[in-house]
Order: structure tokens, then C-alpha cells, then sequence
């Protein structure tokens, strides 16, 4: 078992890290979407699939542009 451990630790140590790395992408993600965060990046001009809406509701940046209309 030893000797196992001992050829296979730079395997062990690269799939740990990847392992973290994925746990932390995903957590971010995660809190994230419970904070209400866009995941196009909160910007609807620079996002492909807002490109010819008229605002939409999940995009921070179109909710926070309707509201200036609204109010001029």
C-alpha cells in the first residue's frame, strides 16, 4: 500500500488541487446566485443574449436602466 502511495503522489496531490479548485468555482457560484448577482456579469450591453431585448428582468444593469425611464 505504501509503495502504491508512494508512485502515485503526484497524481493524488494534482486531482486534490483540482478538486479544490472546482469546490471553490462552484461555491462562488453558489453564493452567487442566492446573493441575486447576474451571471452574465451584471451588463447587458457587452452580453450576447441581451443584445437586442428591451430590458430584461434578470439583468441588473436592464432593471436599473428601466427604473431611470420609469422616473424621467
Amino acid at each position: 500500500m505504501f509503495i502504491w502511495l508512494a508512485t502515485h503522489i503526484a497524481d493524488i496531490v494534482i486531482i486534490a488541487v483540482i478538486l479544490a479548485a472546482l469546490f471553490f468555482v462552484i461555491r462562488g457560484m453558489i453564493r452567487d446566485k442566492k446573493a441575486g448577482k447576474p451571471s452574465c456579469g451584471g451588463s447587458c450591453a457587452g452580453c450576447g443574449a441581451c443584445a437586442g431585448c428591451s430590458g430584461c428582468s434578470s439583468c441588473a444593469a436592464c432593471s436599473a436602466d428601466r427604473i431611470k425611464k420609469q422616473n424621467t
